[in-house]
């Protein structure tokens, strides 16, 4: 029964028909923890765009000298986007564990697209407005080749079905972050975005690699929290920060070219496997 309050005209349902409500409300329409946690995804590659922007565009385009706050932005943002790829490691984990809305999937490609695909190719961007030796109609084609890859491999994830435990194509996550890193280095215009260009054709690739789970979860999360600290050692010009931070993005791009390589190495050799016991099945 609805109650009408006489000075307010507003209905009063009681608390048991709500919870009936809630019980008969679509599934579709219903977020899970797993789900949360993919808007967080999307809330930090929101967040990077932002810094992005206000840290290191916005003092450029004004002429602003103010080296430390770039400095600063740059490494926000870059951490806003590895805690988009913790939320997006623990957002799988706990659908397996618990559920998924119907929603689940859509939620994360598009909050994959944002922080994976908007804020590195944004960052990339940026990077070509600001660097001295920068070409700005080349970084911008460079940008949109990396946001292209992302959807792209998005796209492709929705629609092929792989074997059980393997990507094909580098992942978003791991090819944003292997693109910033590349940027990080403050290499030569020319090879840096000969880099960022190879990292996209990995993405949409059909290079095989490991899902995060068990011990490479264990392994990409320390990984990411190690990342973080030489971030901030560099946003606070901590005594060798600045060296840290290339060491560990040189890491971060031996790892985006060593992996295509095994996984290469290891499909041919399965090849060769089945070959030869093929041959050896047709022996009288």
């Amino acid at each position: 029964m609805t109650v009408i309050d006489p000075d307010t005209q507003a209905g009063w349902v009681p608390e048991s028909e709500c919870e009936d409500d809630v019980e008969d409300m679509p599934l579709s329409l219903r977020l899970s923890i797993a789900d949360t946690l993919t808007l967080g995804n999307a809330t930090c590659g929101f967040m990077a765009v932002y810094f992005t922007t206000t840290g290191i565009l916005i003092p450029h385009l004004t002429g602003s000298d103010e080296s430390g706050m770039a400095r600063h932005s740059a490494a926000t943002a870059v951490i806003l986007m590895l805690l988009a790829a913790v939320f997006d490691l623990f957002d799988g984990l706990v659908a397996r564990k618990l559920r998924s809305s119907p929603m689940g999937a859509e939620l994360d490609n598009l909050s994959d697209l944002i922080s994976f695909g908007l804020a590195p190719a944004y960052f990339v961007l940026v990077y070509g407005m600001v660097a001295d030796d920068a070409y700005q109609r080349v970084s911008a084609l460079a940008a949109i080749v990396v946001l292209l890859a992302v959807v792209l491999r998005l796209a492709r994830f929705s629609c092929v079905t792989m074997k059980d435990g393997m990507f094909q194509g580098m992942p978003s996550p791991f090819g944003a972050l292997t693109v910033v890193s590349i940027v990080l280095l403050e290499l030569p215009f020319v090879p840096t975005l000969i880099a960022i260009i190879g990292v996209a054709w990995l993405m949409v690739s059909r290079v095989e690699y490991p899902k995060p789970r068990g011990v490479l979860a264990v392994a990409m999360l320390s990984w990411i929290v190690a990342a973080m600290g030489l971030l901030a050692a560099w946003a606070f010009d901590a005594p060798g920060g600045q060296l840290l931070l290339q060491t560990g993005c040189a890491l971060q791009v031996v790892l985006g070219a060593v992996i295509p390589l095994f996984a290469t190495a290891r499909r041919v050799n399965t090849f060769r496997g089945n070959r030869r016991e093929a041959r050896a099945a047709q022996l009288p």
